[in-house]
């Protein structure tokens, strides 16, 4: 099963975690002559994980269908399961959460995304996963009502593509984007298990800590095509707020069961609904609820 998740880390200063330039972009040096065995094994097994679950009619790339229906209450129930309640503990690595409802929690400010990638990656791969990022990018604006771009200049959503062979290189990444997180986190990107395909961390300040500043995602440089393309989009969705997952959640990038790929349909309204005015940052589940309920219906056209 793959493991793609969010982790929140404790708020920072509000210095640390705006005054972030990432550093230089994409490392435009050539790829090493030669690449790992480590890495090697890893491009074979994430190529195998993939082949099986085409094979088994998964990783979906439709966006749901009539196969897939979903009523204006599943809508609700989704989001607030997704939304309100974490997966993993703030800073504690691979912690499993409590369980217990938190509150809202998105951006506030525009999210300037950038790509960068270690020296592992070849040259046709960068622009390949540099193109999915800059289409992907204008939907997410146009879903959520939010400005969401490609950073010209410095960014607060850090999307590192590096492998098993770009580890000095992430650790100076990290140094810069994440220079409070815990030993655990670092651990996290310097050395993941191999289970864990990518995941996102978030940052918020101590004036406003559901307020999101920054964030930071990792997709492993060894993904095959369909893969990375599917960490991107997850990784950078949650990334905006929607920290869960639920195994109800269909049709849903947000749901282990690793049917669909790619952003769906239902994850649209999922992020229109996070990003509704009417949804305010800091609020409760309980609070929250009735507004959420209007939402479903309206995102599914059942207002009545």
């Amino acid at each position: 099963m793959i493991s793609r998740f969010l982790i929140t880390l404790g708020v920072l200063s509000l210095l640390a975690a705006c005054d972030e330039t990432g550093g230089p972009p994409s490392v435009t040096s050539p790829p090493p002559p030669s690449i790992s065995g480590q890495s090697e094994a890893l491009s074979t097994y994430y190529s195998q994980v993939q082949a099986d679950l085409l094979a088994r009619g998964l990783l979906r790339t439709d966006g749901g269908g009539p196969d897939t229906p979903f009523t204006p209450d599943m809508l609700a129930r989704n989001f607030e399961r997704i939304a309100f309640y974490d997966e993993y503990t703030a800073g504690a690595g691979l912690e499993r959460a409590s369980g217990q409802a938190g509150q809202l929690r998105r951006w506030q400010s525009p999210v300037r995304v950038s790509m960068s990638f270690g020296s592992s990656v070849s040259e046709p791969q960068r622009a390949t996963d540099q193109e999915a990022l800059t289409a992907y990018l204008p939907r997410l604006a146009r879903t959520t009502g939010h400005p969401i771009r490609a950073a010209s200049g410095k960014a607060n959503f850090h999307v590192l593509v590096m492998g098993a062979d770009d580890t000095t290189e992430l650790a100076d990444h990290l140094d810069r984007v994440l220079p409070t997180a815990s030993a655990k986190t670092r651990a996290l990107f310097t050395n993941p298990p191999r289970h864990i395909y990518c995941f996102v961390v978030t940052q918020a300040s101590e004036q406003a800590p559901n307020a999101y500043t920054s964030a930071v995602a990792l997709i492993r440089a060894e993904h095959p095509d369909l893969l990375r393309k599917s960490c991107i989009q997850e990784e950078i969705a949650q990334g905006l707020g929607l920290t869960n997952d639920s195994p109800q959640a269909r049709p849903s990038i947000f749901n282990d069961d690793e049917e669909f790929a790619l952003l769906t349909t239902h994850d649209e309204m999922l992020l229109s609904m996070l990003f509704d005015p009417r949804l305010s940052i800091g609020m409760t589940v309980e609070e929250a609820r009735p507004v959420v309920h209007i939402l479903a219906r309206e995102q599914t056209n059942q207002n009545f």
